[in-house]
């Protein structure tokens, strides 16, 4: 199987990178200062959504901007203690295209996103965080503006993503998806194509745009 696409568009945790132990860690302190219960905390779905919309499912709304604003300081002090490394293939796969066909489109906020991709030196020319929509994933916000961002039709643009959440965004703007079985099982994945992680795909640059395919 080969995929055609003039601009790719990657989530962050999880397809990118691994922040797992982080987020484990500064969760767990994060819902026990607000006296959130194991068992309604176990009721939210935590990965691939914004922080604020977490919160409002756990918290009165008055509470939620300062609820954001700390587990935000947590999350970006925790970084520096070794909770986030790259995942398989990831270095290689991004060092192959070209710096204006790319994006990442993280439910993270920019501050959080910036410093979890600069500890592992990705920097990308695009990035679309939290702070830039109003909507998050499953909404196809996120990954809308980084294809105009990047002036692209959606439907050329391609979404890699490891959550339920942003793979019904993406097929929700129209792209095509390509899901990583990084944080959940390849069954309960919906996509074009589902892999491993990067190091299942190769990628190859033409005047044409981008070719993607699984690995031999």
């Amino acid at each position: 199987m080969t995929i055609h696409a003039q601009a790719l568009l990657f989530d962050n945790d999880g397809t990118l990178v691994s922040s797992l132990e982080s987020v484990r860690r500064c969760w767990t302190r994060w819902a026990v200062e607000y006296g959130i219960t194991a068992e309604e905390f176990g009721r939210v779905e935590l990965h691939g959504r914004p922080a604020a919309e977490i919160a409002a499912d756990l918290l009165p709304a008055h509470v939620v901007p300062q609820a954001v604003a700390r587990i935000e300081g947590l999350e970006v002090e925790d970084v520096p203690d070794g909770g986030v490394h790259l995942l398989p293939g990831t270095r290689d796969f991004l060092d192959a295209l070209p710096a204006e066909r790319w994006a990442v489109v993280t439910s993270a906020t920019r501050r959080l996103a910036e410093a979890r991709l600069g500890a592992v030196g990705i920097l990308p020319k695009t990035l679309v965080a939290a702070d830039d929509i109003t909507r998050g994933k499953p909404d196809p916000e996120p990954y809308l503006l980084a294809a105009r961002t990047l002036g692209v039709d959606p439907a050329h643009c391609v979404v890699f993503e490891d959550a339920p959440a942003g793979l019904q965004a993406g097929r929700a703007a129209g792209m095509t998806t390509v899901a990583l079985a990084t944080t959940h099982r390849a069954h309960e994945l919906t996509a074009d194509l589902v892999v491993e992680d990067l190091s299942a795909l190769s990628v190859l640059v033409t005047d044409a745009g981008m070719e993607i395919s699984v690995r031999p």
